[in-house]
């Protein structure tokens, strides 16, 4: 496509974004029940196991979701309660999640504990026939992360990770536009994560200081790779359909030299098959560029977090500002320290254009929820969702592997999938 002056309106329109087809566009994970009326009578009953501030942050966005209601909530931490209970005061309490799992009144459980809590917990959780929607890192270890996917492959049960990106309608809509080639062929993939804090809880006790602070000892986290850069490799997956073959990369602790064993700054780089990379940038010490994904293509570039893209050619000028340009280059052509110094289509003046047409809100969270909701309600797996995370979760496990190991790690064939066979299941006894 050489003339990329692409009508907005015109371009959504093609996608099925406008009209009546609004929601089914950008929400293909919901069924015909959910955006039907049938929906206000069903209801998804939830445990939610882990009740800290992540645990407490789906609890509020459970809150609001008519079909869910939160049964019960696990912690070993009272002060989590605490805050758990102003948000659903009546939900049954468990200290013992294997308590909450012999509920009969649970259908499904949110698990957003330490990941070293993980396997076990949504192991036992597919066994107790629960669906299972588990938060990012899947498992503590590459294999733990497999033995996790073949229970769910054997239960018949609703399985999700916390990927929400996934849901978010502006990354869906950004991936059909660079799956249909709108951009053209992509080059590389470049994601970062910068923020400036110690990444530190308060301790009321310094006997609970590795039960709270647990993301910074090795012993229960991978760290930054786990923490943050499972979003945005699997962002980098999506667009390019395909895993990479291999992974280098190093960590330091630069900043935060507080005791804590897990790093403040990563670089991996991920390398596919034919030759395109994939890099992975965090440090804890400066926020200034914040967070992005960026899919740099051949005939354009995709922001993913901010929801821009740019071409890579600029509409020409208007006349009186091209004017100006052709006269600045004839004055200073035969200048030889001089060259064009303003010019209209350089990289700086390309603003780009919003994906849907404002700036982003929210990151996806509660339409993940809601389409967990919905997939437990009608017992049926979303396509591709329970994959995704899957190998996001080995993807950061490998990098991390690669920087604590200081080698280029290879992805193992034992833990490849050949899901792109799988048809999305219809667990249970679905409606038709």
């Amino acid at each position: 496509m050489k003339d990329r002056n692409i009508d907005r309106r015109t371009f959504l329109r093609s996608i099925g974004a406008l009209g009546a087809g609004s929601l089914v566009a950008v929400t293909p994970w919901l069924s015909h029940k959910a955006v039907g009326a049938a929906i206000k009578t069903d209801r998804c009953r939830i445990g939610v196991i882990g009740v800290g501030s992540r645990g407490c942050f789906h609890l509020s966005l459970l809150s609001n979701i008519p079909a869910a209601t939160v049964t019960a909530i696990c912690d070993t931490y009272p002060p989590s309660i605490e805050e758990a209970l102003k948000i659903v005061p009546h939900a049954k309490v468990y200290g013992d999640y294997r308590r909450m799992l012999e509920d009969r009144e649970v259908d499904a459980v949110v698990i957003a504990t330490p990941p070293t809590l993980h396997c076990r917990i949504t192991c036992d959780a597919f066994d107790a026939g629960k669906d299972v929607l588990c938060e990012k890192c899947l498992g503590f270890t590459m294999d733990e992360t497999y033995r996790m996917y073949q229970a769910y492959r054997h239960s018949g049960r609703i399985f999700f990770s916390g990927q929400q990106r996934l849901f978010d309608p502006r990354y869906r809509t950004a991936m059909d536009m660079i799956h249909s080639g709108t951009f053209g062929k992509i080059g590389a993939v470049r994601t970062f994560w910068y923020r400036n804090g110690d990444w530190r809880r308060h301790v009321p006790d310094p006997s609970l200081e590795r039960q709270i602070n647990w993301r910074l000892y090795s012993a229960t986290s991978r760290g930054l790779m786990t923490e943050l850069a499972c979003h945005q490799l699997q962002a980098g997956t999506w667009a390019l359909q395909k895993i990479p073959e291999k992974v280098m990369g190093h960590g330091a602790i630069t900043y935060w030299k507080d005791g804590r064993e897990v790093h403040d700054n990563v670089s991996c780089m991920y390398i596919f098959d034919d030759g395109v990379k994939m890099t992975f940038d965090s440090v804890i010490s400066n926020k200034f560029y914040g967070l992005e994904e960026q899919i740099l293509c051949s005939e354009g570039t995709v922001e993913l977090e901010k929801g821009k893209y740019y071409f890579e050619e600029l509409p020409p000028a208007p006349a009186f500002l091209q004017l100006l340009n052709d006269w600045e280059n004839r004055v200073f052509d035969s200048m030889p320290f001089a060259g064009t110094s303003w010019a209209p289509e350089t990289a700086q003046s390309n603003t780009g254009t919003f994906i849907t047409g404002s700036r982003p809100k929210g990151d996806g969270s509660s339409q993940m929820l809601e389409a967990f909701v919905d997939a437990v309600i009608t017992r049926r797996q979303p396509a591709s969702v329970a994959e995704e995370g899957y190998y996001a979760s080995q993807l950061c496990l490998m990098g991390d592997m690669a920087i604590r190991e200081d080698r280029v790690v290879s992805f193992p064939d034992e833990y490849k999938l050949d899901y792109l066979n799988h048809k999305s299941p219809v667990v249970g006894n679905a409606d038709e």
